[in-house]
């Protein structure tokens, strides 16, 4: 699937929950699909700063040239916005992530509904997946 059609999806997916508690319970809920995060990664290099709660990203290349994030976080909302990230990231070339307009953000209203902190944090964990795709292009 390509970056838009994952995005679309997690668009219907969330946008279908009308109420907000639900929308936070199933970004929540997301955050089961990350998988487990090497202990020996949570460290300063691996750290994302900005956020309010600890978040570590991993990047890396695989052997067919595509980006694989994978990452944590202390906190159960950001981990789920974190799967969310790395949901509709991973698995592509640093060239369609580097090029890629990540509107599901907008549209599914995180902007309008998490605090200034959160937003920060988001924006954070999304500059250093970008930034990686960039480095490696």
């Amino acid at each position: 699937m390509t970056i838009n059609e994952i995005q679309d999806t997690l668009i219907e997916d969330i946008t279908l929950l009308e109420d907000w508690l639900d929308r936070y319970t199933a970004i929540i809920d997301m955050a089961d699909n990350l998988p487990a995060f090497p202990e020996n990664l949570k460290d300063d290099e691996h750290l994302i700063k900005g956020c309010q709660s600890q978040v570590w990203i991993d990047c890396q290349i695989n052997d067919e040239g595509k980006v694989i994030y994978t990452g944590d976080s202390d906190a159960i909302i950001v981990k789920g916005i974190l799967s969310m990230l790395v949901s509709v990231l991973s698995d592509h070339t640093p060239e369609e992530i580097a090029e890629a307009d990540l509107y599901f953000i907008d549209r599914i209203g995180m902007n309008e509904h998490l605090s200034l902190t959160r937003k920060n944090g988001l924006y954070s964990m999304l500059e250093r997946m970008k930034n990686f795709a960039k480095e490696n292009l």
